[in-house]
């Protein structure tokens, strides 16, 4: 695994944070009604799927990383569980494109943790 010298090189990031804008974009065209419901929650774990990652890459231990990517991993099955009512309300036409989004995010996220556990576990055994 190369050195990590910020949140930004990472692509899992970077693809959470052109997501986050399209839930934006897609949430905008929810009733009213939903602003301080479906429309906050969703935002909200958008935003913290892109933030969990930035804080998780800026901590001292790969633990502590490790587990700030759990966070932003439990945000993607948040979302889908809230895009999936918001489509069974009608708030959206299809969610297709999104779930392939989350699909990617979710394996991007498993992949890093257990690329960050090896790495752990290399380190261990050296010491």
């Amino acid at each position: 695994m190369k050195t990590l010298n910020s949140h930004r090189d990472l692509d899992v990031w970077k693809i959470s944070m052109v997501f986050v804008v399209d839930l934006y974009r897609i949430t905008g065209a929810f009733p009213a009604h939903e602003k301080f419901g479906l429309v906050s929650q969703i935002r909200r774990a958008g935003v913290s799927i892109c933030s969990n990652i930035a804080e998780g890459s800026a901590r001292h231990y790969s633990k502590e990383f490790v587990q700030y990517l759990y966070i932003a991993l439990g945000s993607v099955s948040e979302i889908e569980t809230q895009l999936e009512i918001s489509f069974s309300l009608g708030y959206v036409e299809s969610i297709n494109q999104e779930k392939e989004v989350l699909d990617r995010l979710r394996r991007m996220l498993v992949g890093l943790i257990q690329a960050i556990r090896r790495k752990i576990m290399d380190q261990s055994r050296d010491t």
